[in-house]
């Protein structure tokens, strides 16, 4: 399905580019746009080396783990089904820890280890429970305190003040994980599970 929709996408933006610049006007484009995606690769490499080095340092002084730790007891009754001895929580935490900081190169594995170890502490470890549901819809609604990506690429455009987004973020992510919070206990409270 997603192979049909990329070819219809290359084929709405070639048919459209051909109206308006003329045949001619489709290679052009073309050249000048991949030229335009190198440049942007090659220019965000320095800036995406930098957040690595900032998500190792934050991992190895324990800033990470700190975080994790602050927020574990307000992640418990996101997940009432765990108990306080599981060994999904630390990994649970450290994730969202990772995403609060902008992390996600750092969130991915912590989250993909998240849910390993969901899945060995399930009944049914072919099917979703309502643990891993609940994991994912707030990792991918992901509170954000600061956008280490988007700032990268408002720096690399050229922007007067690339962290002026960190406000906005911070509210856009605020409410879109309340709403998958409150979505995801509204379905609990409804019965409506996901098994």
């Amino acid at each position: 399905m997603m192979g049909i929709i990329w070819v219809a996408m290359l084929a709405s933006g070639a048919i459209w580019s051909a109206v308006v610049h003329g045949p001619q006007g489709v290679a052009a484009t073309a050249i000048s746009s991949a030229k335009e995606a190198v440049q942007l690769c090659l220019a965000l490499a320095g800036s995406i080396g930098l957040w690595s080095g900032m998500a190792q340092i934050a991992q190895q002084s324990g800033l990470t783990n700190a975080l994790a730790s602050a927020i574990r007891p307000l992640i418990g009754p996101l997940f009432p089904e765990l108990g306080p001895k599981s060994k999904s929580l630390p990994l649970i935490a450290a994730s969202m820890a990772a995403n609060l900081l902008g992390l996600g190169m750092a969130a991915t594995p912590l989250g993909l280890a998240a849910m390993q170890q969901l899945a060995s502490e399930s009944r049914t470890p072919a099917e979703p429970t309502d643990a891993m549901c609940t994991f994912i819809i707030i990792t991918a609604s992901s509170l954000t305190l600061v956008p280490t990506t988007i700032i990268s690429l408002r720096a690399e455009m050229g922007s007067t003040d690339p962290a002026a987004v960190i406000g906005a973020t911070i509210v856009a992510t605020a409410c879109s994980t309340a709403a998958a919070v409150i979505f995801d206990f509204a379905f609990r409270k409804r019965g409506l599970g996901r098994r």
